[in-house]
């Protein structure tokens, strides 16, 4: 269903069905992904592990080592010269920090703002549910958006990673072996989890998106909004708030590569997102089933 369907469907004033919200998702999710700034984003988190591996494999072929610390996070770079498959966790921790957060703050920014910036918000609203259909419609594109360019990251890495380095059997951070079929599985566990750490942000800046009618404007503050709470998460002063950041948890996927795996940290991740994207995402739905849509 395309926006010219849709709005002839406004005008028709036909009621909205299971198969008009099904052909909305497409409608929404072919024009996301169809956007250059989105195919953008995507290309720049596809060259992030195109540039760590690449920077790997030029400081250890004249035999230096790559340093890290602590076995998580970053530290998994440790091991890439051991294991391509390794460049996959470094890549997503390396991103999840900044990239991919602002990435999916753009495009949950951008959701309703840009509709209505655009003139074309008031079209795509169909009685008597089009703005509870509409927004649900908005976040499920956004999280679709989650799982692509986190996907997008463990594919880049898993496939320089592959032509760079050895790949095969891997060992934990707990120190055991396990095979290289499981290590896929690990990794595809960890890209899946990632995603889902990025819940909270999409509702964050879904909720803002409501706030203003300039996509730009919206994108801007939910950025913005992102990098201000991990400033704040590394202030030692505000240690009783941390807990409460939505990117406190973030980097606990290194504890699905410990044998056995550790689930406290990654529980309270994935609890922690969920709670940001009911309690935001009810914010948004409030601001825009009562928002006056001019637009």
């Amino acid at each position: 269903m395309s926006r010219a369907e849709i709005a002839d469907g406004v005008r028709g004033g036909r009621t909205p069905s299971p198969l008009w919200t099904l052909g909305l998702l497409r409608s929404e999710l072919t024009t996301t992904f169809r956007r250059w700034r989105t195919l953008a984003l995507l290309g720049v988190l596809a060259a992030v592990p195109v540039l760590v591996g690449i920077a790997v494999k030029i400081e250890t072929s004249d035999g230096s080592s790559v340093h890290g610390g602590g076995g998580e996070g970053p530290a998994f770079i440790t091991q890439i010269t051991n294991n391509g498959l390794f460049l996959v966790f470094t890549a997503l921790a390396a991103t999840l920090p900044f990239f991919l957060p602002m990435a999916v703050g753009v495009v949950a920014g951008d959701a309703v703002a840009g509709e209505a910036n655009a003139g074309t918000l008031r079209y795509l609203l169909v009685a008597p549910a089009g703005r509870t259909r509409l927004l649900l419609t908005k976040y499920a594109t956004t999280m679709a958006f989650c799982l692509a360019a986190t996907l997008v990251v463990a594919v880049s890495a898993l496939a320089v990673g592959a032509l760079l380095f050895p790949v095969g059997d891997l060992t934990t951070i707990s120190g055991t072996r396990i095979g290289f079929a499981e290590g896929l599985g690990r990794a595809l566990l960890i890209a899946l989890v990632v995603a889902a750490s990025l819940i909270g942000v999409a509702a964050l800046g879904l909720f803002v998106s409501t706030l203003t009618n300039s996509g730009i404007a919206a994108m801007a503050t939910t950025v913005g909004l992102l990098i201000t709470v991990q400033i704040l998460d590394q202030i030692p002063q505000l240690d009783a708030l941390h807990p409460y950041f939505f990117s406190h948890y973030w980097l606990s996927f290194a504890d699905l590569m410990r044998e056995p795996v550790y689930w406290d940290e990654v529980t309270k991740n994935l609890g922690l997102q969920a709670l940001y994207a009911v309690v935001f995402g009810s914010a948004a739905w409030a601001r825009f089933t009562t928002k006056d849509i001019t637009a």
